[in-house]
């Protein structure tokens, strides 16, 4: 069933590699309109046109920049006259025991995974208000719902992003927006390549071994879309059959 996509104007950032480019081929597949943010513009190209979107369905775009982001959801506007949904999708995940003091790390983290959702609602919502319609999906994590040590930053981050969606849901019931939090458990893609700590990338790489493919967070993502107007899906939190934490 794909009466909940076909033809809705999506803007994913993020969407260079992994759960953002899944997601990309899933609902172009689908017959969604696509606008794609990244900082990797040649991966973006290179996607656009294996989807056959066209040049302008690209925005190089640094989640840490409001002004980027802003310019990344006009562009779905300008192209399509509306937003329908916004995946915020890009995130970091650069682990390490809060004793080895890797500040640039926390900042980037912070900046990435908090700001850059915050950006994202912000550049979204005024359209979204003015059409009294519309759906963000915020990505979170297992890390959202429990931490362990090593992924202090990283799970503060995501737990904050489960509050900045529920804050967002309560806010928006009177415009007709929906909210969701898709909370992955171990997904294979390239978050492990964000761990600057070789001893510790080396450890999630060896857990990452039970990871499933990002296809099944792009299944998630259509489930929550494809369902009828009048039903909001706020949270959805799913791991690989083998992962204990």
């Amino acid at each position: 069933m794909t009466s909940g996509i076909k033809d809705k104007v999506v803007v994913i950032t993020g969407a260079s590699s992994g759960l953002g480019e899944a997601t990309a081929r899933r609902l172009a597949q689908d017959g969604a309109k696509l606008v794609l943010g990244a900082r990797r513009l040649d991966r973006l190209q290179a996607l656009a046109k294996a989807l056959s979107l066209g040049d302008d369905a690209v925005v190089q775009t640094d989640v840490t920049q409001y002004e980027q982001v802003r310019h990344l959801v006009d562009r779905a506007v300008q192209l399509h006259g509306r937003i329908d949904v916004l995946l915020n999708n890009a995130g970091l995940m650069p682990s390490s025991p809060l004793e080895r003091l890797k500040t640039e790390d926390w900042d980037r983290t912070i900046d990435v995974n908090i700001k850059g959702v915050l950006y994202g609602i912000g550049a979204a919502l005024p359209h979204m208000k003015a059409q009294k319609s519309g759906h963000i999906i915020n990505v979170s994590s297992v890390a959202g719902h429990k931490v362990r040590a090593g992924g202090t930053v990283y799970a503060a981050t995501k737990h904050a992003v489960r509050v900045i969606s529920e804050g967002l849901r309560q806010e928006v019931k009177p415009y007709n927006i929906r909210t969701t939090i898709i909370s992955p458990g171990m997904v294979a893609t390239e978050l492990t390549d964000s761990i600057t700590e070789p001893d510790i990338a080396e450890n999630f790489r060896k857990a990452y071994e039970g990871a499933v493919p990002a296809e099944s967070f792009a299944g998630m993502v259509a489930f929550a879309m494809n369902q009828p107007e009048d039903v909001d899906v706020n949270e959805i939190l799913f791991r690989p059959t083998s992962q204990e934490f």
